[in-house]
């Protein structure tokens, strides 16, 4: 997207949810659109803010502005847990229930915006989970669109076409996986599903991280089955410009140091990401199929449900002896990996 100029440039209040496979490509985002000519608030937790590959790009910084909103405290969750990538599973709900409590703050955020006509958005892009926005921003009566950073055949997973409404129930197996995802309100009081679809039925409508010449048979039903007129976005790869401000922030990485001195095209890499972490059985299973195969190996790995320790080199949660097994065929981290340098 060429750095443009719009002949109308607009206030635009983007949200994203508080993971770094949502708050990255929503930077991205904000990039280009602030590169159009746009005015941009990009809206976060400080710490999540601080962690951004910053700075922005040149065509785009000057209209980009970063809101902080503290994230409020809840009993039990550890300080500085503002990313899901701070979370360990068993907190997930105590993070989803400090989310909520960025509602007041955003909604004064809001209305000191919506106060002057100078500052009132024009849109609010809000995450799928920001129900809390998509209530502000209906409040004020400014136009939301609720933005699906996923791919469309797994944004429309929960719905099922009118034409196959009579086709048979979901496998025991994938019904048992679904349900506490999507029904279980916990601690937090509210369901993934319910948040998504407040959100979407509080909203203009829905953006998607998507367009029909990549999904020709799943983005012509995103519309349907959402009940919103869909807005493609395309992929929102990183820019070249972001790509290199990634790669400079990890170039002294001890993980691409130790890519680097490894032959070309010769090392799996291996990130399963942060939302769904594996059992130990599981993490046991994947280490003995790396070690089989004898291939060089980059694994990036989280904490798996079940581990009670998690140290710096997953010692703890590998079979025993596998470090020693695999030394130099591969690198176990369980650490923050500069991904899109890797």
């Amino acid at each position: 997207m060429d750095a443009v100029s719009s002949s109308s440039p607009l206030r635009i209040v983007i949200v994203p949810w508080l993971a770094f496979g949502h708050m990255l490509p929503y930077l991205e985002l904000s990039e280009r659109l602030a590169a159009r000519g746009h005015r941009v608030s990009y809206v976060s937790t400080p710490r999540n803010l601080a962690r951004l590959p910053l700075p922005l790009r040149p065509a785009a910084a000057p209209r980009v502005d970063l809101v902080a909103l503290p994230l409020p405290r809840v009993d039990d969750l550890a300080d500085g847990a503002e990313s899901t990538n701070d979370v360990p599973d068993d907190d997930r709900e105590l993070h989803w229930k400090a989310f909520d409590g960025l509602a007041a703050p955003f909604a004064e955020f809001l209305a000191a915006a919506c106060a002057d006509e100078t500052t009132r958005p024009h849109w609010i892009i809000a995450d799928s989970f920001h129900h809390w926005a998509a209530a502000a921003a209906l409040e004020h009566q400014v136009p939301c669109a609720m933005l699906l950073p996923t791919a469309a055949l797994i944004a429309t997973a929960p719905h099922l076409p009118p034409e196959h409404r009579g086709a048979r129930d979901l496998p025991r197996y994938e019904q048992e996986v679904m349900d506490p995802a999507y029904n279980n309100h916990g601690i937090s009081g509210m369901s993934i599903i319910r948040r998504f679809n407040l959100t979407k039925d509080r909203c203009t409508v829905a953006a998607m991280r998507s367009c029909i010449e990549w999904e020709p048979e799943s983005f012509p039903l995103a519309a349907p089955l959402l009940g919103k007129p869909v807005v493609p976005l395309g992929l929102l790869p990183p820019s070249a410009d972001g790509a290199r401000r990634a790669a400079a922030k990890g170039a002294e990485h001890a993980t691409v140091r130790w890519l680097d001195a490894q032959p070309p095209d010769s090392v799996v890499y291996v990130a399963l990401g942060s939302e769904v972490p594996l059992r130990v059985e599981q993490v046991h299973e994947l280490a003995f199929g790396l070690e089989l195969a004898g291939t060089r190996f980059l694994w990036a790995l989280r904490k798996p449900s079940g581990a009670a320790v998690l140290d710096d080199d997953g010692v703890d949660m590998l079979p025993p002896g596998f470090q020693e097994r695999t030394r130099g065929q591969g690198l176990v981290t369980t650490g923050w990996v500069p991904q899109v340098n890797v």
